[in-house]
C-alpha cells in the first residue's frame, strides 16, 4: 500500500488540491461575471440569465435534481476506488426510484410500520432494492470475474425494463398515481451535505478508506498484509447500491410519483454521475460541485424555455460531457485508479 506520507502521494494531493482550486475559482468568476453583466445589462439575455440562476426557484430545482446524481456518483466513487468499474448507476437509481414509491402506496402515506413513517419506509424499501441489485452486480462481477462494463450495461437494462413493467402490473401503467406528499428539496440537500462529507471523511481518514483506494491502486500489496481484496470490493460495490438506493429515493419522493416512460424519470442521471466523479477527480466535494452544476444547467433549461428561449432539453443533456472534456483537457486530468476493471486472484 503507498504510504500517504511519500512523495508521490503529495504531489498527488497537491495536484489535486490545485486542480479543485481551479475548478472553485473558474465557477465564481463565471458567476461573478454573469451577476456584473446581468446587472449591467437588465433586459439582455444576461439579465434572464442572472435571474433564472439567482433565483429560488431554481435553487429548489436545482436541490431536488442533484440529488440522484450527488448520492450515484459518491458510490461510484466507492465502487471504482475499489477496483470495480460500476457503470450500473443508471439502474440503480431506476429501481430504486419505483420500489421507493411502491412501497408508500402500499405502506399508505400518513401511516406507520413500527414507528416508522412511510416516507422512511419507502426510502428503506428504495436503498434496500438498489442494494440487492447490486449485490448481484458484485456477485457477477467479483466472484465470476465477467466483463464489469457488460454487466453494468446489463444492470441498467434490466431495471429500465422491469420497473416499468412492474409499474404496469401493480398501478396500470408505467407511470405511478402520485402519492400527494414529496419530500421537501431542503431534506434532499441536507442529506446530499451529510453524505459527501460524511464519504469524504470515510475515504480520507479511516483504515476501510485506505483499503478501498488499496484495492483500487495496489490490490496485490493489500493481499499482502492480509486484507481481503474481494471482501474490499464487495463492500465498495454494496455502498454504491445504497448511495445510488438514496438518490433513486429522493428523486422519485420528491415528487411523490414514479415515471417510467421513455427512459423513465431518471433521464440519464446515472450517466451524468459518472461524469461528475470524473470531473471531481474521485473527490466527493468535487463530486458534490459537479453534481449540483449539471443540475442547475438542467434547472436552467426548464427556466429558459419558460421565457421562450427554445433550448432543446437534449442539447442541455449533452452539456455535461462537453464540459467535462473541456475542463479535463484545461485544468487537469482523472487519475483513474490503477487496478480498475481489473480482476484479482488471491496469493493465499
Amino acid at each position: 500500500m503507498r504510504n500517504p506520507l511519500s512523495p508521490v502521494s503529495l504531489l498527488e494531493s497537491a495536484s489535486e488540491s490545485s486542480y479543485v482550486r481551479s475548478l472553485i475559482v473558474g465557477t465564481v468568476g463565471v458567476l461573478a461575471a454573469l451577476g456584473v453583466l446581468g446587472l449591467a445589462f437588465p433586459e439582455s439575455v444576461f439579465g434572464d440569465l442572472a435571474g433564472i440562476v439567482f433565483s429560488t426557484s431554481t435553487g429548489a430545482s436545482t436541490a431536488r435534481l442533484a440529488a440522484p446524481i450527488v448520492f450515484a456518483g459518491l458510490g461510484g466513487i466507492f465502487a471504482e476506488k475499489s477496483g470495480v468499474i460500476n457503470i450500473g448507476l443508471e439502474g440503480l437509481l431506476i429501481i430504486s426510484a419505483f420500489v421507493s414509491v411502491y412501497a408508500a402506496s402500499v405502506v399508505g402515506v400518513g401511516n406507520a410500520v413500527l414507528g416508522v413513517p412511510a416516507l422512511g419506509i419507502a426510502f428503506l424499501a428504495g436503498i434496500a432494492a438498489s442494494t440487492f441489485l447490486a449485490a448481484v452486480f458484485a456477485v457477477v462481477c467479483i466472484e465470476f470475474k465477467a466483463d464489469q462494463i457488460i454487466a453494468g450495461l446489463a444492470v441498467w437494462l434490466i431495471a429500465l425494463g422491469l420497473a416499468p413493467f412492474m409499474s404496469t402490473v401493480f398501478f396500470g401503467g408505467v407511470n405511478t398515481p402520485n402519492l400527494g406528499v414529496s419530500v421537501g428539496w431542503k431534506y434532499s440537500a441536507t442529506m446530499v451535505v451529510l453524505a459527501t462529507l460524511g464519504s469524504w471523511w470515510l475515504l480520507n481518514r479511516t483504515a476501510f478508506g485506505k483499503h478501498l483506494r488499496a484495492a483500487g491502486e495496489n490490490p496485490k500489496a493489500l493481499d499482502t498484509v492480509g486484507v481481503s481484496v474481494s471482501k474490499v470490493r464487495y463492500a465498495g460495490v454494496l455502498l454504491s447500491g445504497v448511495l445510488s438506493g438514496v438518490g433513486g429515493s429522493a428523486l422519485a419522493l420528491s415528487i411523490g410519483q414514479f415515471v417510467g416512460s421513455g427512459e423513465t424519470m431518471v433521464q440519464g442521471k446515472g450517466f451524468i454521475a459518472i461524469v461528475a466523479y470524473l470531473f471531481g477527480n474521485y473527490n466527493p466535494l468535487g463530486t458534490l460541485g459537479a453534481g449540483v452544476l449539471f443540475a442547475g444547467l438542467d434547472a436552467m433549461q426548464i427556466r429558459l424555455q419558460q421565457l421562450g428561449y427554445a433550448i432543446p432539453d437534449t442539447l442541455v443533456q449533452t452539456i455535461p460531457y462537453v464540459v467535462v472534456i473541456v475542463v479535463l483537457a484545461l485544468v487537469g486530468r482523472t487519475q483513474i485508479p490503477e487496478a480498475a476493471g481489473e480482476h484479482y486472484e488471491t496469493e493465499e
